[in-house]
């Protein structure tokens, strides 16, 4: 009876070691995980996803996550070209491609793209202008991400996207940014009266050329002006006209004194 007690007991015990065994040794991962493999040390390859076995104790798993991870960049004082102090922050994002070389070309994969977008940020927006700095966000994101890709490339990093979300300025240069944009509009306003000005003189130009080849076109002009003038009521208008015009101007003077002379007596 108590050589069946103890054969028992090993069973349990054999079982519960079996249990823990495949406990430790059955691995699942997601979808969007993968699992590094080193055994004794030495690089066995990638897992996942799904279900898969490793033998506890000699190897020993790393999980990678391959979704796009979200880098703030702090804000970083930068000197522009130009020398101009401004704080600039951004947001980087990237996902891990290749994530064996994530583990073992790279201490720390999350850290060290963190500080190379610090670093990256710096020394591209120093070698511009503040004006394109302003009005070029486009152009800039697309450059720091490609400089980043290919300085990430080797770590198993893709680069998806930079943003640059901020730039703030200090207040002096806001001043004088926003006198520098008033001088601007006041030329181009002046610019344009200019030019409209120098297209009315043409114009005028070319109507003096018409009228001097062809003068029975000025006598009409000035009835119709004229004619404009009597229709308002208010104004007398004598004047000597050209060659062979007085007549029209004194009948036009004459029925103006009368219509006001009628105008009085109407009111008396």
């Amino acid at each position: 009876m108590g050589v069946y007690m103890v054969d028992i007991i090993s069973i349990v015990i054999v079982l519960i070691l079996i249990v823990i065994i495949l406990a430790q040794a059955i691995k699942v991962v997601r979808e969007y995980e993968r699992v590094v493999i080193f055994r004794m040390g030495r690089l066995m390859g990638a897992k996942g996803p799904g279900i898969f076995l490793i033998i506890p104790i000699v190897d020993q798993p790393v999980k990678v996550d391959l979704r796009i991870i979200t880098i703030d960049v702090p804000k970083q004082t930068i000197i522009t070209r130009d020398n101009v102090s401004v704080d600039v922050d951004a947001v980087i994002y990237y996902r891990v491609v290749e994530p064996m070389n994530a583990i073992t070309k790279v201490e720390n994969y999350r850290i060290a793209t963190s500080l190379l977008g610090q670093t990256t940020l710096r020394d591209i927006l120093g070698q511009i202008e503040l004006d394109d700095l302003l009005a070029k966000r486009e152009d800039l994101n697309k450059k720091l991400q490609a400089v980043l890709d290919v300085a990430t490339e080797p770590w198993g990093i893709k680069i998806t996207a930079v943003t640059i979300r901020d730039v703030a300025i200090p207040e002096s240069m806001m001043r004088a940014i926003a006198k520098q944009a008033e001088a601007e509009r006041e030329r181009r306003s002046r610019v344009i009266l200019a030019d409209g000005e120098f297209q009315a003189s043409q114009k005028m130009m070319e109507a003096a050329e018409l009228y001097q080849k062809v003068p029975i076109a000025m006598k009409l002009r000035e009835l119709q002006t004229l004619a404009e003038i009597a229709r308002e009521k208010n104004m007398i208008v004598v004047t000597t006209g050209a060659p062979g015009g007085g007549d029209v101007s004194n009948i036009a003077g004459l029925t103006g004194a009368f219509a006001e002379a009628k105008l009085k007596a109407e009111k008396k």
